[in-house]
Protein backbone atom coordinates (compact mmCIF):
# COMPACT_ATOMS: atom_id res chain seq x y z
CA UNK A 1 0.00 0.00 0.00
CA UNK A 2 1.13 3.59 -0.74
CA UNK A 3 2.18 4.90 2.39
CA UNK A 4 0.48 8.32 3.87
CA UNK A 5 1.50 11.38 5.05
CA UNK A 6 2.10 12.57 8.63
CA UNK A 7 -1.38 14.00 8.71
CA UNK A 8 -3.00 10.88 6.87
CA UNK A 9 -1.56 8.64 9.22
CA UNK A 10 -2.69 10.86 12.16
CA UNK A 11 -6.42 10.92 11.06
CA UNK A 12 -6.27 7.79 9.62
CA UNK A 13 -5.41 6.19 13.53
CA UNK A 14 -7.62 8.36 14.92
CA UNK A 15 -10.35 6.92 12.18
CA UNK A 16 -9.87 3.32 13.01
CA UNK A 17 -9.64 4.01 16.93
CA UNK A 18 -13.04 5.46 17.11
CA UNK A 19 -15.03 3.04 14.54
CA UNK A 20 -13.06 0.14 17.18
CA UNK A 21 -14.78 1.54 19.86
CA UNK A 22 -18.15 2.90 18.67
CA UNK A 23 -18.92 0.62 15.85
CA UNK A 24 -19.43 3.32 13.59
CA UNK A 25 -17.61 6.22 11.74
CA UNK A 26 -17.65 9.60 13.32
CA UNK A 27 -18.97 13.03 11.65
CA UNK A 28 -16.45 15.11 9.77
CA UNK A 29 -17.06 17.51 12.82
CA UNK A 30 -16.03 15.02 15.28
CA UNK A 31 -13.13 14.62 12.85
CA UNK A 32 -12.25 18.68 12.71
CA UNK A 33 -12.48 18.54 16.80
CA UNK A 34 -9.73 15.41 16.64
CA UNK A 35 -7.58 16.57 14.08
CA UNK A 36 -8.00 20.75 15.85
CA UNK A 37 -9.48 21.89 12.38
CA UNK A 38 -11.42 24.68 11.93
CA UNK A 39 -12.35 23.73 8.44
CA UNK A 40 -13.95 20.46 6.98
CA UNK A 41 -11.99 20.86 3.63
CA UNK A 42 -8.40 19.85 4.89
CA UNK A 43 -10.63 16.37 6.49
CA UNK A 44 -12.63 16.21 2.90
CA UNK A 45 -8.76 16.12 1.45
CA UNK A 46 -7.52 13.43 3.66
CA UNK A 47 -10.16 11.55 3.52
CA UNK A 48 -10.02 11.25 -0.39
CA UNK A 49 -6.46 10.37 -0.14
CA UNK A 50 -6.78 7.66 2.59
CA UNK A 51 -9.77 6.01 0.22
CA UNK A 52 -7.79 6.62 -2.96
CA UNK A 53 -4.65 4.81 -1.09
CA UNK A 54 -6.66 2.03 -0.10
CA UNK A 55 -6.91 2.72 3.80
CA UNK A 56 -11.10 2.85 3.67
CA UNK A 57 -14.07 3.04 2.05
CA UNK A 58 -17.60 4.63 2.40
CA UNK A 59 -21.04 4.51 0.32
CA UNK A 60 -21.27 7.40 -1.48
CA UNK A 61 -24.30 10.06 -0.30
CA UNK A 62 -24.89 8.19 3.28
CA UNK A 63 -23.30 9.57 6.12
CA UNK A 64 -20.97 7.72 8.60
CA UNK A 65 -20.49 5.13 6.41
CA UNK A 66 -16.63 5.19 6.75
CA UNK A 67 -14.99 1.56 6.44
CA UNK A 68 -11.10 0.98 7.34
CA UNK A 69 -9.82 -1.58 4.93
CA UNK A 70 -6.77 -3.83 5.58
CA UNK A 71 -7.52 -3.73 9.73
CA UNK A 72 -6.04 -6.56 10.15
CA UNK A 73 -2.20 -6.97 10.88
CA UNK A 74 -1.24 -10.53 11.80
CA UNK A 75 2.17 -10.20 13.22
CA UNK A 76 4.96 -7.22 14.32
CA UNK A 77 8.13 -8.05 13.07
CA UNK A 78 10.86 -7.50 15.90
CA UNK A 79 13.88 -5.61 14.08
CA UNK A 80 16.32 -6.07 16.55
CA UNK A 81 17.79 -3.89 19.56
CA UNK A 82 17.57 -0.36 20.23
CA UNK A 83 19.83 1.46 22.88
CA UNK A 84 18.13 3.32 25.57
CA UNK A 85 21.45 4.62 26.63
CA UNK A 86 24.35 4.94 24.51
CA UNK A 87 23.90 4.00 20.64
CA UNK A 88 24.12 0.79 18.95
CA UNK A 89 24.52 -0.46 15.30
CA UNK A 90 20.76 -1.04 14.19
CA UNK A 91 19.31 -4.41 12.93
CA UNK A 92 17.41 -5.14 10.15
CA UNK A 93 16.49 -8.12 9.61
CA UNK A 94 13.55 -9.44 11.53
CA UNK A 95 14.26 -11.66 14.50
CA UNK A 96 11.23 -12.92 15.52
CA UNK A 97 7.51 -12.16 15.36
CA UNK A 98 4.79 -10.54 17.81
CA UNK A 99 1.36 -11.38 17.14
CA UNK A 100 -1.34 -8.61 17.83
CA UNK A 101 -3.81 -9.73 15.19
CA UNK A 102 -6.40 -8.83 17.84
CA UNK A 103 -5.49 -5.46 18.07
CA UNK A 104 -5.45 -2.65 15.65
CA UNK A 105 -1.78 -0.99 13.86
CA UNK A 106 -0.99 1.11 11.63
CA UNK A 107 0.50 -0.45 8.45
CA UNK A 108 4.47 -1.18 8.35
CA UNK A 109 4.57 -1.27 12.20
CA UNK A 110 7.95 -2.78 13.59
CA UNK A 111 9.25 -3.45 17.14
CA UNK A 112 12.58 -2.95 18.56
CA UNK A 113 13.67 -4.53 22.00
CA UNK A 114 14.97 -2.13 24.31
CA UNK A 115 18.31 -2.41 25.62
CA UNK A 116 19.69 -0.28 28.62
CA UNK A 117 17.62 2.44 30.99
CA UNK A 118 18.00 5.84 29.37
CA UNK A 119 14.24 6.22 29.01
CA UNK A 120 12.93 4.78 32.30
CA UNK A 121 11.23 8.16 33.67
CA UNK A 122 8.98 7.61 30.61
CA UNK A 123 7.87 3.89 32.04
CA UNK A 124 10.32 2.44 29.13
CA UNK A 125 12.73 0.18 30.72
CA UNK A 126 15.39 -2.74 29.65
CA UNK A 127 13.88 -5.84 27.99
CA UNK A 128 10.23 -3.68 26.54
CA UNK A 129 9.80 -3.48 23.05
CA UNK A 130 8.76 -0.55 21.75
CA UNK A 131 6.43 -1.24 18.64
CA UNK A 132 7.39 1.85 16.39
CA UNK A 133 5.53 3.06 13.01
CA UNK A 134 8.07 4.56 10.06
CA UNK A 135 7.79 8.78 9.99
CA UNK A 136 7.25 9.57 6.47
CA UNK A 137 7.59 13.35 7.21
CA UNK A 138 10.81 13.48 9.84
CA UNK A 139 10.70 17.39 9.08
CA UNK A 140 7.25 18.46 10.41
CA UNK A 141 7.80 15.65 13.77
CA UNK A 142 6.60 17.45 16.74
CA UNK A 143 8.98 18.19 19.20
CA UNK A 144 8.97 15.70 22.56
CA UNK A 145 8.56 12.97 19.69
CA UNK A 146 9.69 9.68 21.43
CA UNK A 147 11.74 8.15 18.02
CA UNK A 148 14.09 5.73 16.80
CA UNK A 149 17.13 7.55 16.17
CA UNK A 150 20.17 6.35 13.33
CA UNK A 151 22.99 9.13 14.18
CA UNK A 152 25.79 9.24 11.54
CA UNK A 153 28.34 7.01 12.56
CA UNK A 154 27.53 5.89 15.61
CA UNK A 155 24.26 3.81 15.18
CA UNK A 156 20.35 3.80 16.42
CA UNK A 157 18.97 4.98 19.75
CA UNK A 158 15.68 5.24 21.65
CA UNK A 159 15.35 9.16 22.63
CA UNK A 160 12.48 12.29 22.45
CA UNK A 161 13.35 14.21 19.98
CA UNK A 162 13.95 18.49 19.46
CA UNK A 163 14.83 19.69 16.32
CA UNK A 164 15.42 24.17 16.13
CA UNK A 165 16.93 25.27 13.17
CA UNK A 166 19.68 22.80 11.78
CA UNK A 167 20.00 21.36 15.25
CA UNK A 168 18.74 18.54 16.74
CA UNK A 169 18.70 17.19 20.51
CA UNK A 170 18.30 13.68 21.48
CA UNK A 171 17.05 13.55 25.07
CA UNK A 172 17.32 11.06 27.34
CA UNK A 173 14.37 10.43 30.32
CA UNK A 174 17.06 9.65 33.03
CA UNK A 175 19.08 12.25 34.26
CA UNK A 176 22.48 9.97 34.49
CA UNK A 177 22.41 10.07 30.47
CA UNK A 178 23.47 13.45 28.94
CA UNK A 179 21.74 14.91 25.28
CA UNK A 180 23.25 13.74 22.29
CA UNK A 181 23.23 16.70 20.16
CA UNK A 182 23.57 17.11 16.64
CA UNK A 183 23.82 18.40 12.96
CA UNK A 184 20.32 17.50 11.65
CA UNK A 185 21.69 16.19 8.25
CA UNK A 186 23.62 13.63 10.76
CA UNK A 187 20.30 12.23 11.85
CA UNK A 188 17.68 9.78 10.40
CA UNK A 189 14.63 9.17 12.14
CA UNK A 190 13.26 5.39 11.22
CA UNK A 191 10.29 5.36 13.33
CA UNK A 192 8.01 7.13 15.85
CA UNK A 193 6.70 5.51 19.16
CA UNK A 194 3.15 3.48 18.79
CA UNK A 195 3.19 1.83 22.33
CA UNK A 196 5.33 -0.54 24.28
CA UNK A 197 4.95 -4.11 25.03
CA UNK A 198 6.48 -5.47 28.48
CA UNK A 199 5.96 -8.92 29.13
CA UNK A 200 5.69 -10.50 32.60
CA UNK A 201 6.03 -14.03 32.31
Amino acid sequence: MEPLTEAQQQLYDWLAEYIRQHQHSPSIRQMMQAMNLKSPAPIQSRLEHLRIKGYIEWTEGKARTIRILNRVQQSVPVLGAIAAGGLLEPFTDTVEQLDFSNLFLPPQTFALRVMGDSMIEDLITEGDLVIMRPVSEPEKLRNGTIVAARVDGHGTTLKRFYRRGDRVTLKPANPKYKPIEVVATQVQVQGMLVGVWRNYN
